[in-house]
């Protein structure tokens, strides 16, 4: 989906299978007319096309990757390690372990690589986090942010 505007959020998911926690993320930045792109890479099945998507990511005008990954979470930080573009994990839920796994697979980043990292399917902080870099940019997000942060005290 593109949605006119300039502001540009990529999605990475590490499967299709994760494609339906990601829905609530595309839900928000819809609602906040934020354009976005989907990507399906794996840092473990594709990492080359992994790499090559984190080093051309700023020349297509991306600005904010949101990477959700389960199990050995690392897709967030492999695309972190080749790009300065900020990015936000969405640690998954696992059945085997309820996504703690993926949580410490994402928080344990090294000094030097930052990822941020939401809850566990957090799909929708991530994306108002995503907007929240954005608005320091783009005064019309700053300005629906502050509406939208408006009507969650109300």
């Amino acid at each position: 989906m593109m949605v006119s505007g300039g502001k540009k959020v990529a999605i990475v998911i590490g499967s299709i299978s994760d494609e339906n926690i990601m829905k609530n993320a595309l839900g928000v930045l819809k609602e906040f007319g934020v354009e976005y792109e989907i990507n399906v890479l794996s840092s473990h099945r594709m990492p080359d096309k992994t790499r090559e998507f984190a080093r051309s990511a700023k020349d297509k005008g991306i600005e904010v990757i949101i990477a959700g990954a389960g199990k050995a979470a690392h897709l967030p930080g492999v695309i972190a390690s080749y790009t300065t573009i900020p990015v936000i994990g969405i640690p998954v839920r696992t059945p085997d372990l309820g996504g703690i796994d993926s949580l410490f697979s994402i928080v344990q980043m090294p000094s030097g690589v930052p990822v941020a990292c939401v809850s566990i399917d957090g799909a929708v902080n991530a994306a108002i986090l995503a907007i929240q870099i954005l608005a320091l940019k783009y005064e019309d997000l700053a300005k629906k942010l502050k509406e939208y942060k408006d009507r969650l005290a109300e």
